[in-house]
């Protein structure tokens, strides 16, 4: 009966993640935005101030009507840290977790996106054949669970790129892959925007390891490892002087954050992905306790 408490806890935080990452916008986030704001008041641009306002608006106005951000509800994604003492059947937390966000679907209810990838039939639930999205990972000395859901629009998702560098294309060839990707994406993924990185690993590890700086690092964190954490700076610095500007209008506000993660790769490749998140970096967190007992975080 406990873990049955347990899993029904599950059920109900994944319903309720999934509704307040689309209609509250996270504080880190919101603070990114302010500062953006404040940068094109100082440059003098009207048309990239304006913009900034509207997407603040836009923020308040959800706030006060209780409602979504954005019209995309994305594709579900969650991260699932699971504390080493808790005991957790990895298959039954998979089923709550796409039991929550079917009933977020019917119940609020939110647009559904999920398609098959060739017959393009609709399941309507937001769920499907490897939907939601789940991360799982593990913490020591811990006898809780750490959910954190991110949905993530296509506008977004679309402007995904991976490539596996020569290695003698060293550090410059990893910041000007970036820099490309970031020209190239221009206006489709809605920015300001928070760019994710994955360096190293093989390349389904580069691709989960962009996804991870992009939609579960908080804006103003920074990577422990100062040699990333100086191309996370580098980066963001050159993003913001392109002058793409937010909606790629044109101002100094192209990018909130960069965020690096990386591991270790073989002596004969480099890869780099690159993923993006929208301006509005949905995102929202609960731990869940043995008993199961919530806390929104």
């Amino acid at each position: 009966m406990r873990m049955r408490a347990f899993y029904e806890a599950v059920e109900e935080a994944a319903r309720e993640l999934y509704l307040r990452a689309l209609k509250d916008i996270p504080a880190d986030v919101r603070a990114a935005l302010q500062r953006g704001l404040d940068a094109e008041k100082r440059d003098g641009n009207a048309s990239a101030e304006q913009v900034m306002f509207t997407i603040l608006e836009n923020v308040r106005t959800a706030d006060a009507q209780d409602t979504l951000v954005c019209q995309d509800t994305g594709l579900p994604v969650f991260k699932a840290v699971i504390g080493e003492d808790l005991m957790i059947n990895g298959g039954e937390l998979k089923r709550r977790l796409r039991r929550g966000c079917e009933r977020a679907t019917k119940e609020y209810p939110l647009r559904s996106n999920t398609v098959h990838p060739v017959t393009r039939k609709h399941t309507g639930t937001n769920t499907g054949d490897g939907i939601p999205v789940v991360k799982i990972e593990f913490r020591e000395g811990s006898s809780a669970l750490y959910l954190c859901a991110a949905p993530k629009g296509s506008g977004s998702e679309n402007m995904s790129f991976l490539k596996m560098l020569n290695p003698s294309e060293g550090l410059q060839g990893v910041k000007r892959y970036v820099l490309e990707c970031v020209l190239e994406s221009g206006a489709k993924p809605c920015p300001p925007v928070i760019v994710g990185v994955g360096l190293g690993g093989t390349s389904d590890v580069a691709m989960a390891l962009a996804k991870e700086a992009s939609c579960f690092r908080k804006i103003g964190t920074r990577n422990a490892d100062p040699v990333i954490a100086e191309l996370e700076a580098w980066l963001l610095d050159r993003i913001n002087r392109t002058g793409l500007g937010p909606q790629g209008l044109g101002g100094a506000t192209t990018a909130l954050a960069v965020h690096v993660e990386w591991a270790h790769t073989h002596i004969s490749h480099n890869p780099v992905a690159v993923n993006m998140q929208c301006w509005r970096g949905e995102r929202a967190e609960a731990v869940i306790n043995g008993a199961g007992e919530v806390r929104f975080l």
